[in-house]
């Protein structure tokens, strides 16, 4: 596995060890880079975000192409340690911070809205789908951001306040491309 575009084009990443962690393919992440390049324009200076982060690749390919900062969220020990490792060869540590709880808890408010949230979590969990209302209640992402989230190539998207722009499939990953559009706010008419 390795950086695809950007500043750190070609550099290796470490992975955890164990089949805990299912790596984003590198083929997998470069459409995904292309499909988001050609919604977001250019990743300079955005704030990201890589949640269910794994070993990091997706947010650590963002910052390769210039986004000004990444929050990685993880929770297995062995994913972290990989983050880290390749937040340090990299010498990323002043446009990263990693967080040790899990996305789908409330317990988490944003240290600042992020214009992009990539999520990649276990397939047939649902995880995603429940994670992502509760990060924009604790404002994670700006109005109109950008979602990424990655799922098994049988598997649907549909959650309340984030409209599905476009989905593609990669071998078992199903790539689906979400915008933010608000979340509903109690008594509001239809």
């Amino acid at each position: 596995m390795r950086i695809i575009s950007g500043a750190w084009r070609g550099r290796p990443l470490l992975s955890p060890l164990g089949d805990k962690t299912r790596p984003t393919s590198d083929r997998a992440r470069e459409a995904l880079f292309s499909m988001l390049t050609s919604r977001l324009g250019s990743f300079e200076e955005l704030q990201v975000a890589d949640i269910f982060a794994g070993t990091g690749a997706l947010g650590l390919e963002a910052l390769s192409r210039g986004a000004a900062h990444c929050v990685f969220v993880e929770t297995d020990a062995g994913a972290i340690a990989a983050i880290k490792a390749n937040i340090d060869r990299l010498g990323a540590r002043g446009r990263a911070t990693v967080m040790t709880q899990p996305a789908e808890s409330r317990r988490h408010s944003a240290v600042r809205p992020c214009h992009l949230l990539m999520l990649d979590p276990p397939y047939d969990s649902g995880l995603g789908q429940k994670a992502l209302p509760r990060l924009a209640e604790q404002g994670w992402i700006t109005p109109g951001g950008w979602v990424s989230l990655e799922t098994a190539r049988h598997e649907s998207v549909d959650v309340p306040g984030f409209e599905v722009d476009a989905t593609r499939d990669h071998g078992k990953a199903r790539l689906h491309i979400l915008r933010f559009t608000g979340l509903a706010t109690e008594g509001a008419v239809p």
